[in-house]
């Protein structure tokens, strides 16, 4: 006896049609999974077996095959648990349904109770795109697969209830979408809780209007932290492609709520400086996504970045460049997403007090350039904004006036946001840090003032044809929060400003 039904594998970001299939037959009881499943696929065996019997059904008593096909790729996850009881429940006509237009994902508890499994968004995604009308997933992924229109997605809280719906017994409601969460803005920190660093938190506002990566370098208890942990309070709303994106990364990676599953507000990811390369980029025999694209359309912020071990911070700059980061491993290779913005902070040298106004360095010279250097040159390159955080003055701490408040700031990064993705719409780029060099000379029109001080500053300073290009970049963006569309020699020069630092530091 045979049967075959649909159900979606993994493979990175993505996800693909499998086709399982069980035969049953005489002979000697046996239990054979083929078609390259990993050890989760194998133990299935044993929860299907326990499920079935404990849901009131007979397990078959003979030669079982079950075959997850195309049997060239890897498989892997317990998903595929649901898929091969009712597989099984056909092929012995336990159950008479025509499940032709339907897919099944689900991991099976020993009471037949249906468990949650990652990656639904995805698989909702690949369900539409072959046409199958419906899907049919655990109750805690409901409402995820139900973000997507044009398949009726319904949620199994155990074997029993799916059967009597495939019977026509009874009906499974059809699960929908719930209502996006907006970010908040009543959060316990906000902008105005930071005294002074008026230029700190005007260079984070331009790095959160236009995705610049930024490096804030100053001696402890100068706010460096506290600056970056308060730059979700101002980045700009997620577009709708922007949220589904995100959504995947963090689906597979098995981080979404339950309750709300799409992801709408920008991620925040702050790894410890312990952190290895493959914890930054991904890894695993199957590979999974690593902080960078968790922090996909939001912030990764790095504290202490000299701290990182070098592969790791090195492992940052094909992301940084491409937006995207590839790793390869036996079962193949996958691509994940990594637009993110890159926050940096650190001290000036290891006792932290190099270049202080009052507290005297202990450190020589040689261990400052040291420490200095776990930064590489083309690692400093890729940051957009060097800023400077100096320790807060007194007068600054004690000063009760009322400072600027997070709504403001990010009242401001959304209007300038909204600019470029209008300016940039039908490309594929949201923000200004993603231009390619043709839309620099495209969209980055500068005054003669601006062309001339530009061509002064880039042989005075010895700047790189990337910095050039980053500088254009920022330049773009602080016009965009000006309003003004040609970039004049007043925001050059702030551009400038802010890509200068490393020359005070870095000897250059």
């Amino acid at each position: 006896m045979f049967a075959g039904l649909q159900s979606v594998g993994l493979f990175g970001i993505d996800s693909y049609m499998i086709r399982v299939e069980a035969d049953v037959s005489g002979g000697l009881p046996a239990f054979d999974l083929v078609g390259l499943p990993d050890t989760a696929i194998k133990e299935s065996r044993d929860r299907v077996r326990a499920a079935m019997k404990n849901s009131g059904f007979q397990f078959p008593n003979g030669r079982i095959t079950v075959n997850l096909a195309p049997a060239d790729k890897k498989k892997e996850g317990s998903g595929y648990d649901l898929p091969i009881l009712i597989a099984l429940l056909l092929a012995t006509d336990q159950l008479k349904a025509d499940v032709r237009d339907c897919i099944f994902v689900g991991e099976l508890s020993l009471d037949g109770s249906v468990r949650a499994v990652g990656g639904v968004l995805a698989m909702a995604i690949t369900a539409r795109q072959n046409g199958i009308r419906r899907l049919f997933v655990p109750m805690e992924n409901a409402a995820e697969g139900a973000v997507i229109d044009g398949i009726e997605v319904y949620g199994v809280d155990h074997v029993r209830s799916l059967l009597a719906h495939l019977s026509g017994q009874t009906v499974l409601p059809v699960a929908t979408a719930p209502e996006p969460v907006e970010n908040p803005l009543n959060a316990p920190i906000d902008f105005s809780d930071v005294r002074g660093q008026i230029a700190a938190k005007k260079a984070l506002e331009i790095a959160a209007a236009g995705g610049h990566n930024i490096l804030l370098i100053g001696p402890p208890g100068s706010g460096k932290s506290m600056l970056a942990s308060r730059l979700p309070t101002i980045l700009p709303e997620m577009t709708f492609e922007e949220s589904i994106e995100t959504t995947k990364v963090h689906s597979i990676a098995g981080m979404l709520d339950a309750d709300h599953p799409l992801v709408t507000t920008r991620p925040f990811r702050s790894p410890h400086h312990t952190i290895s390369a493959v914890g930054l980029s991904g890894g695993g025999s199957i590979p999974h996504p690593g902080e960078i694209s968790l922090a996909n359309n939001g912030v990764l912020f790095l504290d202490e970045l000299p701290e990182f071990q070098r592969t790791a911070m090195e492992a940052l700059r094909q992301p940084l460049e491409s937006g995207k980061v590839t790793v390869s491993r036996v079962a193949g290779t996958v691509t994940y997403p990594s637009n993110f913005t890159l926050v940096a902070a650190m001290n000036p040298c290891p006792c932290g007090f190099f270049g202080h106004p009052s507290h005297p360095c202990i450190c020589s010279q040689n261990a400052v350039q040291r420490y200095l250097n776990r930064i590489s040159g083309p690692m400093l390159d890729r940051l957009d904004l060097h800023v400077e955080v100096p320790p807060v003055d007194y007068e600054s701490l004690s000063d009760a006036a009322p400072a600027e408040s997070s709504a403001v700031i990010r009242e401001r990064v959304n209007k300038a946001r909204k600019i470029q993705i209008e300016r940039y719409r039908g490309t594929g780029i949201l923000c200004n840090a993603r231009l390619t060099p043709a839309m620099l000379r495209k969209y980055c029109v500068l005054t003669e003032d601006a062309q001339a001080y530009m061509s002064e500053s880039f042989d005075k300073l010895g700047l790189s044809a990337r910095a050039y290009d980053r500088v254009l970049k920022v330049a773009r963006t602080i016009a965009d929060l000006a309003g003004t569309e040609t970039i004049d020699r007043n925001q050059i020069f702030t551009a400038i400003r802010f890509r200068s630092l490393d020359r005070k530091y870095w000897g250059g």
